[in-house]
C-alpha cells in the first residue's frame, strides 16, 4: 500500500462539529475500502488567499493515509461530490510524519508567546514619564492676564 497526505477545506459556514462528521466518514471510507487512516489534524477556520466559491475562509484539515491507490480514487470521487469541501489535494509521499505537522508545531509556537502571536507588543518600554501640564510649575510660561491698567 502508498502513503499519501491529503488535506481538504471545508466550507467557511460549515460548523466545526460538521467538519469533524466529514473528517470521520472519510477516514472510515479509507478504512473501509482497505487502508488507514494514521492521523487526522483540524488545522481550524484560516483565510483563504483568494476567494474559492465565494468563501473567504476555509476549515483546513489534515488526513494521513495508508491506503491502496484504489481507496484514495474513491476519497477524492467522494470529496468532489460533496457540496462541503471547496478544495482538497491528496499527494503521496515516501514516508508519514509521526508528530504533529508544520501548521500544527506554528499554531503551537504562537501560542507560548507572550501577546498572541504578535509578540509582546510594548516589551520592556519603560513607563512614560509624567510631564507637567501647561501652565503648571514647570511646564510652558503661562502669559500674564490681560487687563486695562497697563499702558
Amino acid at each position: 500500500m502508498a502513503l499519501y497526505e491529503n488535506v481538504f477545506i471545508a466550507r467557511q459556514d460549515v460548523p466545526t462539529t460538521q467538519v469533524e462528521t466529514l473528517t470521520t466518514q472519510f477516514s472510515e471510507l479509507v478504512t473501509g475500502l482497505g487502508g488507514t487512516v494514521s492521523k487526522k489534524e483540524y488545522w481550524g477556520l484560516r483565510s483563504l488567499t483568494y476567494r474559492i466559491k465565494k468563501n473567504r475562509k476555509g476549515h483546513y484539515t489534515l488526513l494521513n493515509i495508508d491506503a491502496p491507490p484504489a481507496a484514495v480514487k474513491e476519497l477524492e470521487r467522494t470529496m468532489s461530490i460533496n457540496e462541503d469541501i471547496i478544495r482538497f489535494m491528496t499527494v503521496r509521499v515516501d514516508e508519514l510524519e509521526e508528530g504533529p505537522s508544520a501548521i500544527m508545531q506554528r499554531s503551537a509556537e504562537k501560542a507560548d508567546r507572550p501577546g498572541g502571536d504578535r509578540g509582546d507588543r510594548w516589551g520592556d518600554r519603560p513607563p512614560r514619564r509624567e510631564r507637567p501640564r501647561f501652565g503648571e510649575e514647570g511646564g510652558a510660561p503661562v502669559a500674564a492676564p490681560i487687563t486695562g491698567d497697563e499702558e
